[in-house]
């Protein structure tokens, strides 16, 4: 497993980290044990980052997350989020709330300190009014957490966060269906030493390819009750783009993967080709998930003709379908 930089962090960090949203039961039903062998597998495959969220099952992520770092998961560096929980979303993101809410995630995960809190799609009005990275300034300061950086919607956001000297980290939807940070923003991340954090890599799993059009997901997973956008930003779910049309989309895509290659595999080596890219959080839920997004790291970059062909399919034939801002 090759290591990055995470930013200003300093952290080092496998490029293929694990996105631990699946553990908090949002995409169904999933037994402990299944997620502490999950968890286990990801470690022993060289995976020493993990991205969590208090909000994620109403903290049982960070349950798991924690006692797996109490075990085989000691020295791993985990990311936490803030600002989505009914306490504190949309209008009450007070210091000592917040205050509140890290010391909750630490007691979850059994740490003393956090290592990385993001602000977890706060509303823009608050990243432009930017009080609310003062208050996160405070955190640090107080010790709460080692460093701060925030998981956005859109671009715009990142690039507001990134105006911040205390920023380390952006958390972006980054992905084969959602491209344009590539040339919008990673060249500034990389000049301000802010890490970037990539979520959605398989664009909540149709770019695995492993759904037909018409697929029907349980009524607790959010590719279900979120598909149009009912309970959240319609962008976290199929990268904003309606399901039946992601899925028929591939056929643009699937004539570039190379023999032997699957088409997530293709997906996540396409994303780790951007040097700006410090950790690519696919979620996962089984063992065999987490091997099979770990051994990516060893597959050679694609080609630049593969990436030029990937960019005019986006710009032309899919970005169009996007129902959100990017």
């Amino acid at each position: 497993m090759k290591q990055r930089t995470l930013g200003r962090t300093g952290y080092q960090v496998s490029e293929i980290g694990m996105g631990c949203w699946q553990l908090g039961g949002d995409f169904g039903p999933i037994e402990d044990a299944t997620s502490q062998a999950t968890l286990k597998a990801a470690h022993d495959a060289g995976i020493t980052f993990y991205d969590t969220a208090d909000v994620y099952g109403g903290g049982r992520s960070e349950l798991q997350v924690g006692h797996f770092l109490k075990g085989p998961g000691q020295g791993s560096i985990v990311a936490t989020k803030v600002g989505r929980t009914a306490a504190l979303f949309p209008d009450s993101y007070e210091t000592d709330a917040i205050a509140d809410h890290l010391r909750a995630s630490a007691n979850r995960l059994g740490v003393e300190r956090l290592d990385l809190v993001q602000l977890h799609c706060v509303p823009v009005g608050l990243l432009e009014d930017g009080e609310i990275f003062r208050i996160m300034d405070e955190m640090v300061a107080q010790g709460l957490t080692a460093h701060w950086g925030a998981s956005v919607e859109t671009l715009a956001e990142s690039r507001m966060c990134m105006t911040e000297p205390g920023c380390a980290s952006i958390q972006t939807i980054f992905n084969l269906y959602r491209q344009n940070a590539a040339w919008e923003l990673f060249d500034e991340a990389k000049e301000k030493g802010v890490g970037i954090i990539v979520r959605l890599p398989l664009a909540s799993g149709v770019l695995t390819g492993k759904f037909e059009k018409g697929h029907a997901f349980p009524a607790s997973d959010h590719r279900n009750y979120n598909a149009d956008g009912a309970s959240f930003s319609v962008g976290e779910t199929f990268s904003g783009i309606e399901m039946d049309k992601a899925i028929g989309a591939l056929d643009l895509i699937r004539p570039l993967v190379p023999e032997g290659m699957s088409l997530a595999d293709f997906a996540l080596r396409w994303i780790l080709d951007h040097d700006a890219v410090s950790s690519v959080i696919a979620g996962v839920s089984r063992p065999d998930q987490a091997l099979r997004n770990a051994a990516v790291s060893d597959l050679p970059p694609l080609g630049a003709d593969i990436h030029a062909e990937l960019r005019r399919i986006y710009q032309a034939e899919i970005e169009p379908m996007v129902r959100c801002p990017i």
